[in-house]
Protein backbone atom coordinates (compact mmCIF):
# COMPACT_ATOMS: atom_id res chain seq x y z
CA UNK A 1 0.00 0.00 0.00
CA UNK A 2 1.41 3.36 -0.99
CA UNK A 3 0.51 6.27 1.22
CA UNK A 4 2.47 8.72 3.25
CA UNK A 5 2.04 8.09 6.94
CA UNK A 6 2.53 10.56 9.77
CA UNK A 7 1.93 8.68 13.01
CA UNK A 8 1.12 10.67 16.10
CA UNK A 9 1.14 8.16 18.95
CA UNK A 10 -0.73 9.24 22.06
CA UNK A 11 -0.71 6.10 24.23
CA UNK A 12 0.54 4.60 27.41
CA UNK A 13 2.56 1.90 25.64
CA UNK A 14 4.87 -0.33 27.61
CA UNK A 15 4.37 1.81 30.71
CA UNK A 16 0.73 0.78 30.93
CA UNK A 17 1.52 -2.86 30.26
CA UNK A 18 4.29 -2.83 32.86
CA UNK A 19 2.06 -1.25 35.46
CA UNK A 20 -0.63 -3.84 34.83
CA UNK A 21 1.86 -6.68 35.24
CA UNK A 22 3.23 -5.17 38.42
CA UNK A 23 -0.27 -4.89 39.85
CA UNK A 24 -1.01 -8.48 38.88
CA UNK A 25 2.21 -9.56 40.59
CA UNK A 26 0.94 -8.12 43.88
CA UNK A 27 -2.09 -10.34 43.73
CA UNK A 28 -4.57 -7.80 42.30
CA UNK A 29 -6.43 -8.74 39.09
CA UNK A 30 -4.74 -7.55 35.89
CA UNK A 31 -6.56 -4.67 34.22
CA UNK A 32 -7.71 -4.86 30.61
CA UNK A 33 -5.38 -2.65 28.54
CA UNK A 34 -6.95 0.30 26.73
CA UNK A 35 -8.23 -0.38 23.22
CA UNK A 36 -5.93 1.08 20.58
CA UNK A 37 -7.83 3.08 17.95
CA UNK A 38 -6.01 4.04 14.74
CA UNK A 39 -7.66 7.03 13.07
CA UNK A 40 -6.84 8.46 9.64
CA UNK A 41 -6.50 12.10 8.69
CA UNK A 42 -5.57 14.14 5.61
CA UNK A 43 -5.29 17.87 6.36
CA UNK A 44 -6.16 20.09 9.30
CA UNK A 45 -8.44 21.70 10.22
CA UNK A 46 -10.71 19.71 7.89
CA UNK A 47 -9.48 16.49 9.51
CA UNK A 48 -10.27 16.34 13.20
CA UNK A 49 -8.22 13.37 14.47
CA UNK A 50 -4.92 15.20 15.13
CA UNK A 51 -6.83 18.18 16.53
CA UNK A 52 -8.63 15.98 19.04
CA UNK A 53 -5.40 14.33 20.14
CA UNK A 54 -3.70 17.70 20.59
CA UNK A 55 -6.21 18.45 23.36
CA UNK A 56 -5.52 15.54 25.69
CA UNK A 57 -6.48 17.74 28.63
CA UNK A 58 -10.16 17.58 27.61
CA UNK A 59 -10.18 13.84 26.82
CA UNK A 60 -11.87 12.23 29.82
CA UNK A 61 -11.39 8.58 28.79
CA UNK A 62 -8.03 8.80 27.08
CA UNK A 63 -5.57 6.27 28.49
CA UNK A 64 -8.37 4.58 30.44
CA UNK A 65 -10.63 2.73 28.00
CA UNK A 66 -8.76 3.67 24.83
CA UNK A 67 -5.59 5.14 23.38
CA UNK A 68 -5.46 6.65 19.90
CA UNK A 69 -3.04 7.07 17.05
CA UNK A 70 -3.57 9.53 14.17
CA UNK A 71 -2.23 8.30 10.82
CA UNK A 72 -1.87 10.71 7.93
CA UNK A 73 -2.83 9.98 4.31
CA UNK A 74 -2.42 12.08 1.17
CA UNK A 75 -6.13 11.76 0.39
CA UNK A 76 -9.18 9.68 1.22
CA UNK A 77 -8.82 7.02 -1.56
CA UNK A 78 -5.76 5.41 0.15
CA UNK A 79 -7.84 5.22 3.32
CA UNK A 80 -9.98 2.59 1.58
CA UNK A 81 -6.93 0.38 1.11
CA UNK A 82 -5.90 0.80 4.73
CA UNK A 83 -9.38 -0.08 5.99
CA UNK A 84 -9.52 -3.12 3.72
CA UNK A 85 -6.12 -4.32 4.94
CA UNK A 86 -7.00 -3.87 8.61
CA UNK A 87 -4.33 -1.19 9.01
CA UNK A 88 -6.82 1.48 10.12
CA UNK A 89 -9.75 1.35 12.52
CA UNK A 90 -11.53 4.64 11.77
CA UNK A 91 -11.20 6.00 8.25
CA UNK A 92 -12.22 9.48 7.08
CA UNK A 93 -13.86 9.15 3.69
CA UNK A 94 -15.18 11.78 1.31
CA UNK A 95 -18.62 10.85 -0.01
CA UNK A 96 -17.00 9.83 -3.29
CA UNK A 97 -14.48 7.50 -1.62
CA UNK A 98 -17.16 6.08 0.66
CA UNK A 99 -19.16 4.95 -2.36
CA UNK A 100 -16.13 3.40 -4.05
CA UNK A 101 -15.20 1.55 -0.87
CA UNK A 102 -18.51 -0.26 -1.12
CA UNK A 103 -18.72 -0.63 -4.90
CA UNK A 104 -15.11 -1.38 -5.82
CA UNK A 105 -13.44 -2.58 -2.62
CA UNK A 106 -16.61 -4.46 -1.61
CA UNK A 107 -16.39 -3.36 2.01
CA UNK A 108 -19.97 -4.36 2.73
CA UNK A 109 -19.27 -4.25 6.46
CA UNK A 110 -18.25 -0.57 6.33
CA UNK A 111 -20.36 1.74 8.45
CA UNK A 112 -20.56 5.51 8.83
CA UNK A 113 -20.15 6.24 12.54
CA UNK A 114 -20.02 10.06 12.62
CA UNK A 115 -19.75 13.32 10.78
CA UNK A 116 -16.38 14.90 10.08
CA UNK A 117 -17.11 17.92 7.90
CA UNK A 118 -19.89 19.37 5.78
CA UNK A 119 -19.66 21.90 2.94
CA UNK A 120 -22.16 24.59 2.08
CA UNK A 121 -24.05 24.65 5.38
CA UNK A 122 -25.64 28.11 5.81
CA UNK A 123 -23.32 30.39 7.75
CA UNK A 124 -20.24 28.31 6.95
CA UNK A 125 -17.66 27.95 4.21
CA UNK A 126 -17.70 26.14 0.89
CA UNK A 127 -15.09 24.95 -1.59
CA UNK A 128 -14.42 27.35 -4.44
CA UNK A 129 -13.67 27.09 -8.15
CA UNK A 130 -11.56 30.03 -9.20
CA UNK A 131 -10.43 31.85 -12.35
CA UNK A 132 -8.04 34.74 -12.94
CA UNK A 133 -9.36 38.13 -11.84
CA UNK A 134 -8.28 39.77 -15.07
CA UNK A 135 -9.08 36.79 -17.29
CA UNK A 136 -11.76 36.36 -19.94
CA UNK A 137 -13.91 33.82 -18.07
CA UNK A 138 -17.03 35.37 -16.59
CA UNK A 139 -19.53 32.51 -16.74
CA UNK A 140 -19.69 28.74 -16.87
CA UNK A 141 -20.39 28.97 -20.59
CA UNK A 142 -16.98 30.60 -21.03
CA UNK A 143 -15.34 27.35 -19.85
CA UNK A 144 -16.08 25.60 -23.11
CA UNK A 145 -12.81 24.52 -24.68
CA UNK A 146 -10.84 25.41 -21.53
CA UNK A 147 -8.60 23.48 -19.15
CA UNK A 148 -9.95 22.81 -15.64
CA UNK A 149 -7.75 21.62 -12.78
CA UNK A 150 -8.98 19.11 -10.18
CA UNK A 151 -7.10 17.44 -7.35
CA UNK A 152 -8.08 13.92 -8.45
CA UNK A 153 -10.49 12.40 -10.94
CA UNK A 154 -13.60 11.30 -9.08
CA UNK A 155 -12.86 13.27 -5.92
CA UNK A 156 -15.65 15.12 -4.11
CA UNK A 157 -14.68 18.50 -5.58
CA UNK A 158 -14.17 16.96 -9.03
CA UNK A 159 -17.68 15.50 -8.99
CA UNK A 160 -19.16 18.83 -7.85
CA UNK A 161 -17.38 20.64 -10.69
CA UNK A 162 -18.51 18.14 -13.31
CA UNK A 163 -22.09 18.10 -11.99
CA UNK A 164 -22.51 21.87 -12.20
CA UNK A 165 -20.99 22.10 -15.68
CA UNK A 166 -23.17 19.20 -16.79
CA UNK A 167 -26.28 21.14 -15.78
CA UNK A 168 -25.03 23.94 -18.02
CA UNK A 169 -24.66 21.57 -20.96
CA UNK A 170 -20.90 21.04 -20.76
CA UNK A 171 -19.50 17.51 -20.56
CA UNK A 172 -16.00 16.55 -19.43
CA UNK A 173 -13.54 15.47 -22.15
CA UNK A 174 -15.96 16.70 -24.79
CA UNK A 175 -16.49 20.37 -24.04
CA UNK A 176 -13.53 20.92 -21.71
CA UNK A 177 -10.34 19.22 -20.54
CA UNK A 178 -9.60 18.17 -16.97
CA UNK A 179 -6.07 17.93 -15.56
CA UNK A 180 -4.98 16.81 -12.11
CA UNK A 181 -2.89 18.88 -9.70
CA UNK A 182 -2.43 18.81 -5.90
CA UNK A 183 -4.24 21.57 -4.02
CA UNK A 184 -1.00 23.38 -3.04
CA UNK A 185 -0.14 23.72 -6.75
CA UNK A 186 -3.45 25.28 -7.81
CA UNK A 187 -2.22 28.85 -7.30
CA UNK A 188 0.71 28.32 -9.67
CA UNK A 189 -1.48 26.45 -12.18
CA UNK A 190 -3.79 29.44 -12.43
CA UNK A 191 -1.17 32.20 -12.25
CA UNK A 192 0.96 30.54 -14.93
CA UNK A 193 -2.13 29.94 -17.08
CA UNK A 194 -1.65 26.19 -17.13
CA UNK A 195 -5.32 25.94 -16.17
CA UNK A 196 -8.23 28.29 -16.77
CA UNK A 197 -10.07 27.23 -13.62
CA UNK A 198 -8.76 25.62 -10.44
CA UNK A 199 -10.35 23.83 -7.51
CA UNK A 200 -9.63 25.45 -4.15
CA UNK A 201 -10.37 24.09 -0.69
CA UNK A 202 -9.38 25.40 2.76
CA UNK A 203 -6.70 26.24 3.74
CA UNK A 204 -5.52 26.83 0.15
CA UNK A 205 -8.66 28.69 -0.98
CA UNK A 206 -8.09 31.24 1.77
CA UNK A 207 -4.46 31.91 0.87
CA UNK A 208 -4.20 35.71 0.37
CA UNK A 209 -1.69 35.23 -2.45
CA UNK A 210 -4.22 33.16 -4.40
CA UNK A 211 -7.05 35.54 -3.69
CA UNK A 212 -4.92 38.44 -4.90
CA UNK A 213 -4.93 37.02 -8.45
CA UNK A 214 -8.12 34.94 -8.50
CA UNK A 215 -11.87 35.31 -8.12
CA UNK A 216 -14.55 32.72 -7.46
CA UNK A 217 -16.58 31.66 -10.49
CA UNK A 218 -18.78 29.21 -8.56
CA UNK A 219 -18.72 27.13 -5.40
CA UNK A 220 -19.44 23.59 -4.32
CA UNK A 221 -22.56 24.94 -2.64
CA UNK A 222 -23.74 26.14 -6.07
CA UNK A 223 -23.36 22.58 -7.32
CA UNK A 224 -24.69 20.54 -4.41
CA UNK A 225 -26.23 22.79 -1.79
CA UNK A 226 -25.03 20.98 1.32
CA UNK A 227 -22.36 18.33 0.85
CA UNK A 228 -21.63 15.68 3.45
CA UNK A 229 -18.00 16.20 2.59
CA UNK A 230 -16.32 13.62 4.84
CA UNK A 231 -17.52 11.04 7.33
CA UNK A 232 -15.80 8.79 9.82
CA UNK A 233 -16.20 5.11 8.97
CA UNK A 234 -15.33 1.83 10.67
CA UNK A 235 -15.86 -1.84 9.88
CA UNK A 236 -18.44 -3.92 11.73
CA UNK A 237 -16.04 -6.38 13.45
CA UNK A 238 -14.12 -3.49 15.05
CA UNK A 239 -17.36 -1.80 16.10
CA UNK A 240 -18.79 -4.97 17.65
CA UNK A 241 -15.59 -5.91 19.47
CA UNK A 242 -14.87 -2.43 20.86
CA UNK A 243 -18.20 -0.66 21.18
CA UNK A 244 -17.78 0.57 24.76
CA UNK A 245 -14.35 2.04 24.02
CA UNK A 246 -15.68 3.66 20.84
CA UNK A 247 -18.48 5.37 22.76
CA UNK A 248 -15.90 6.72 25.21
CA UNK A 249 -13.69 7.86 22.33
CA UNK A 250 -16.55 9.58 20.53
CA UNK A 251 -17.56 11.31 23.76
CA UNK A 252 -14.04 12.74 23.97
CA UNK A 253 -14.07 13.65 20.26
CA UNK A 254 -17.30 15.62 20.68
CA UNK A 255 -15.92 17.32 23.77
CA UNK A 256 -12.83 18.37 21.79
CA UNK A 257 -14.86 19.58 18.78
CA UNK A 258 -16.97 21.76 21.06
CA UNK A 259 -13.80 23.14 22.63
CA UNK A 260 -12.41 24.11 19.20
CA UNK A 261 -15.71 25.66 18.13
CA UNK A 262 -15.96 27.80 21.29
CA UNK A 263 -15.00 31.40 20.38
CA UNK A 264 -13.40 31.74 23.82
CA UNK A 265 -10.75 29.23 22.72
CA UNK A 266 -10.20 30.66 19.25
CA UNK A 267 -6.67 31.99 19.73
CA UNK A 268 -5.37 28.73 21.18
CA UNK A 269 -7.28 26.67 18.60
CA UNK A 270 -5.76 28.61 15.71
CA UNK A 271 -2.31 28.27 17.26
CA UNK A 272 -2.72 24.48 17.27
CA UNK A 273 -3.81 24.42 13.62
CA UNK A 274 -0.93 26.74 12.67
CA UNK A 275 1.60 24.54 14.47
CA UNK A 276 0.35 21.40 12.72
CA UNK A 277 0.46 23.19 9.36
CA UNK A 278 3.78 24.91 10.11
CA UNK A 279 2.20 28.20 9.07
CA UNK A 280 1.73 31.64 10.68
CA UNK A 281 -1.42 31.78 12.84
CA UNK A 282 -2.55 34.93 11.03
CA UNK A 283 -3.03 32.87 7.87
CA UNK A 284 -5.31 30.41 9.64
CA UNK A 285 -7.45 32.79 11.67
CA UNK A 286 -10.50 31.67 9.64
CA UNK A 287 -10.43 28.21 11.26
CA UNK A 288 -13.48 27.42 13.40
CA UNK A 289 -15.30 30.56 12.21
CA UNK A 290 -18.07 31.11 9.69
CA UNK A 291 -15.48 30.96 6.91
CA UNK A 292 -14.62 27.38 7.85
CA UNK A 293 -16.63 24.32 6.91
CA UNK A 294 -19.18 22.91 9.32
CA UNK A 295 -18.60 20.26 11.99
CA UNK A 296 -21.70 19.01 13.74
CA UNK A 297 -21.29 19.48 17.53
CA UNK A 298 -23.11 16.18 18.11
CA UNK A 299 -21.17 14.33 15.40
CA UNK A 300 -24.28 13.70 13.30
CA UNK A 301 -23.77 13.43 9.54
CA UNK A 302 -26.35 14.79 7.12
CA UNK A 303 -27.43 11.50 5.52
CA UNK A 304 -29.99 13.19 3.26
CA UNK A 305 -27.26 15.38 1.80
CA UNK A 306 -25.00 12.35 1.47
CA UNK A 307 -27.68 10.44 -0.41
CA UNK A 308 -28.02 13.36 -2.83
CA UNK A 309 -24.25 13.56 -3.24
CA UNK A 310 -24.10 9.86 -4.11
CA UNK A 311 -26.83 10.34 -6.71
CA UNK A 312 -24.77 13.09 -8.38
CA UNK A 313 -21.72 10.83 -8.30
CA UNK A 314 -23.68 8.25 -10.26
CA UNK A 315 -24.97 10.82 -12.76
CA UNK A 316 -21.47 11.91 -13.75
CA UNK A 317 -20.33 8.32 -14.23
CA UNK A 318 -18.21 7.61 -11.15
CA UNK A 319 -20.69 5.23 -9.53
CA UNK A 320 -22.50 2.30 -11.12
CA UNK A 321 -24.91 1.29 -8.39
CA UNK A 322 -27.34 2.99 -6.05
CA UNK A 323 -26.08 3.00 -2.46
CA UNK A 324 -28.40 3.51 0.50
CA UNK A 325 -26.40 5.69 2.88
CA UNK A 326 -28.59 4.83 5.87
CA UNK A 327 -28.06 1.10 5.33
CA UNK A 328 -24.31 1.66 5.70
CA UNK A 329 -24.56 3.76 8.85
CA UNK A 330 -24.39 3.01 12.56
CA UNK A 331 -24.92 6.26 14.43
CA UNK A 332 -25.81 4.63 17.75
CA UNK A 333 -22.27 5.14 19.05
CA UNK A 334 -22.12 8.88 18.47
CA UNK A 335 -25.73 9.28 19.62
CA UNK A 336 -24.90 7.60 22.95
CA UNK A 337 -21.75 9.70 23.25
CA UNK A 338 -23.64 12.94 22.64
CA UNK A 339 -26.20 12.10 25.34
CA UNK A 340 -23.42 12.07 27.92
CA UNK A 341 -22.52 15.70 27.27
CA UNK A 342 -24.47 18.74 28.49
Amino acid sequence: MKHRIDRRQFGLGALTAGAALATAGRGAPAQTPPVKIRVGWVVVPASIAPLVLEKKDVLKHFGQSYVAEAIRFEGTPPVITALAAGELDIGPLAFSSFALAIQNARLDDLRIISDESQDGVPGHGTNEFMVLKDGPINSIADLKGKVLATNAMGSAVDIAMRALLRRSGLEANKDYTIVEAPFPAMHAMLAEKKADLVSAVPPFSLDPDLRAVARTLFTQKDAFGTTQLTVWTARLPFIRNNRAALVDFMEDVLRAIRWYNDPANHTEAVAIVARLNKAPPARLDWAFTGRDQYRDPNGMPNLDALQSNLAEQKKVGFLKQDIDAKAYSDLSIVEEAAKRLP
